[in-house]
């Protein structure tokens, strides 16, 4: 089996994730909910495996996420940023 790793994680959004979901006072079923009406076939037991850094997240749900949460992109990879910054 190939797994593939980032310094151990399975992505590098889980934190900003669950801080800019409740920010936006969104539960994680919400969030799922407003990510189905995107378009993506999302349920809230995945997103907690995201924010619980278990699951992979694909890019075009990265951007469904930063429209649901009304956050670019690049605040949702801050954490990237600041470690490997430009």
């Amino acid at each position: 089996m190939n797994k593939s790793d980032f310094n151990t994680d399975s992505n590098i959004i889980s934190k900003k994730l669950r801080k800019f979901r409740r920010k936006n006072q969104l539960s994680q079923e919400e969030l799922a909910a407003q990510m189905q009406l995107l378009g993506v076939d999302i349920s809230q037991p995945l997103i907690s495996k995201i924010e619980r850094n278990q699951r992979f997240v694909k890019d075009y749900e990265l951007v469904c996420f930063c429209r649901v949460l009304h956050i670019s992109e690049r605040e949702l990879l801050s954490d990237f940023y600041k470690k490997y910054p430009d």
